[in-house]
């Protein structure tokens, strides 16, 4: 497949993620290197093109509360029901899904607050939604910086200019506990 450049997430780029293609988009916060988080193989493919250590699990991108019972089979603790949509990744226990947890039993989701990724995030199921970098390396702020780490090696790129913002909060639930694990987009000390 030839790589395709887009300005938008359209009903291509909605077709080519249902068809397991792995691509660069904007999320809520920077460029992501995506691809569906129910595929064993496309997650495999984005730490290969990533260079991403096999034990980092990624962040997965959802459209609602509802994906993580219909796919994950989690209910959201009470506490946590006005933290989205937003810049705030939340690690929950979870057992199911190995090609996404590492081993580790627990994966960060985040309801990004973005209408047209919600959309998409409708139409395509979650996804998995790691920077678009090499690991080690600055993410990317453009589709030029992506392209150049990814040239070929994915399926698409959208480009929406450039995109910079912090990276997102990130909070572990554990016990019924609260830890912020990085402060990032969101100030969440009022969980502590």
């Amino acid at each position: 497949m030839q790589t395709q450049k887009f300005n938008k997430l359209n009903e291509e780029v909605i077709e080519l993620v249902k068809n397991n293609a792995v691509g660069v988009i904007p999320t809520d916060t920077i460029y992501g290197i995506i691809g569906s988080a129910l595929s064993p193989r496309v997650v495999e493919r984005i730490y290969e093109i990533k260079e991403r250590d096999r034990d980092k699990p990624m962040i997965v991108l959802i459209a609602s509360e509802h994906d993580l019972r219909s796919y994950f089979d989690i209910d959201l603790p009470e506490k946590f029901k006005n933290i989205w949509p937003g810049k705030v990744s939340l690690i929950v226990e979870c057992d199911k899904f190995p090609h996404i947890h590492r081993g580790g039993n627990s994966i960060a989701f985040r309801i990004p607050d973005d209408s047209n990724l919600i959309n998409f995030l409708k139409e395509v199921g979650p996804i998995v939604a790691p920077s678009a970098n090499i690991q080690g390396r600055d993410p990317a702020l453009n589709i030029k910086k992506a392209e150049d780490y990814f040239g070929n090696e994915v399926d698409f790129y959208v480009d929406a200019g450039v995109k910079k913002s912090k990276p997102s909060t990130l909070i572990r639930l554990k016990n019924n506990e609260v830890e912020i694990l990085r402060d990032g987009a969101v100030n969440l000390k009022s969980f502590q």
